[in-house]
């Protein structure tokens, strides 16, 4: 059954660039995937550099196993997606399975097989049949060539709709193209990146510039969001760059140009993570838990995740209570340096404790009212230090129960 689509989705598709040496084709495998296409193979001209970060879950998949064997060449020809199925936790038949779909796909392409980079969404625990995946590989034709919107839809789960970003900038007088697809909706609390995640630009990067910049923008974007606090077996980011772009390669860290390229990188991330949040499973919220006057970055980053993952606030904010004590308990149990009576929270501009106690402003009537908001801001001021964070989340409702509880059924 298809779910309904989040409340807190954006209005249409975002509006990407086509990326200059990128062919995106889809098709189903196995019927499908709730009667969408569920395969893609995105199609890269020679000389793409790619980089990369993965799930540091120790049952990773067998398509991140065969990724972080050979992201370190950084080359490649090909990216092949299938959805309904993880490859997870299925033994050595996995492996098998993604070199055997890999080496259909470079046989389409023209390549080696070491040069396609392979990932698997769906249910873990389930062997993956490769022979329908290599059918449908060797049936590939322009009939089947899609755009952004219909890769990102082919990646899917119980996401309720696609999603895109994308950017462009000005590098040496040239345009340049960053589009980016996701997908992600349940079991969102990366370490490092998100369930799938992939970026094409069309500008000329060496792969350990583009390593470089991916980190700290990841760092920023989808390692600074959860769903549910749990990270999923089969997390994976990779960023694609054609060189297509015509303007000097950027082969060195302190280009200028890497600033520029790193800004507009940092943003379509950042998009396509917040839309993975605005698509938590049942959520009608979305939450932004900015935490400050930490005694480090580090620590104010602990204390905003016992927040954002704390069920007893993210069911109070979907029953719209602004029962502030609960961020008082998040605080306090997280284990990190904090003094009680030096502690403010926020809901929005509201403030609702100063000094370890309820503020004198405070008005319930106010608080109820804010929390009305689709977007609602917890604001968490320690007074100890400039350590500061902030995290993205989602409310927590009947419909994430619903929608796991249906899972394999």
């Amino acid at each position: 059954m298809e779910l309904d689509i989040s409340p807190l989705a954006p209005a249409q598709f975002a509006e990407l660039n086509d990326i200059d040496g990128v062919d995106i084709f889809t098709t189903s495998i196995a019927g499908g995937y709730k009667g969408r296409d569920n395969l893609l193979l995105a199609k890269f001209c020679e000389g793409t550099s790619v980089a990369g970060v993965f799930t540091t879950s120790k049952c990773a998949s067998a398509p991140i196993d065969w990724c972080k064997a050979y992201i370190d060449n950084g080359v490649a020809r090909g990216l092949m997606v299938n959805a309904g199925n993880a490859n997870a936790f299925v033994g050595k038949v996995g492996a098998q399975t993604v070199e055997q779909t890999a080496q259909a796909a470079a046989a389409f392409i023209g390549c080696t097989p070491q040069e396609i980079f392979v990932s698997s969404t769906g249910v873990i625990g389930e062997p993956l049949d490769p022979q329908p995946m290599m059918d449908a590989l060797a049936q590939l034709d322009d009939a089947k060539r899609g755009g952004y919107e219909a890769a990102a839809n082919a990646i899917r789960t119980t996401d309720t709709y696609a999603k895109g970003a994308g950017a462009t900038l000005d590098l040496d007088g040239v345009e340049i193209n960053i589009s980016g697809i996701a997908k992600g909706s349940g079991m969102i609390a990366p370490n490092m990146a998100t369930m799938l995640a992939y970026v094409f630009t069309d500008a000329p990067i060496a792969a350990d510039v583009l390593d470089a910049l991916l980190k700290p923008a990841n760092r920023a974007s989808f390692n600074a969001i959860t769903v549910d606090s749990d990270t999923s077996t089969s997390d994976c980011c990779l960023v694609f760059a054609t060189g297509k772009a015509d303007i000097d390669p950027i082969t060195k860290l302190d280009d200028p140009r890497c600033a520029l390229f790193a800004e507009a990188l940092r943003a379509v991330l950042h998009d396509l993570a917040l839309q993975i949040v605005c698509d938590g499973e049942g959520a009608q919220k979305l939450i932004i838990v900015k935490v400050e006057g930490a005694t480090s970055d580090q620590s104010a980053d602990v204390i905003a995740r016992s927040i954002a993952n704390s069920p007893l606030v993210k069911t109070a904010v979907a029953g719209e209570d602004a029962n502030w004590g609960r961020v008082v308990m998040a605080v306090g149990k997280a284990g990190e340096p904090a003094d009680r009576d030096k502690l403010q929270i926020r809901f929005g501009d509201l403030l609702l404790t100063d000094q370890g106690q309820r503020s004198p402003h405070y008005r319930e009537e106010d608080a109820a009212a804010y929390m009305k908001n689709d977007q609602i801001e917890i604001g968490v001021d320690l007074g100890l230090g400039d350590g500061a964070a902030t995290i993205y989340t989602c409310d927590l409702t009947h419909g994430y129960i619903t929608i796991n509880g249906d899972y394999r059924s």
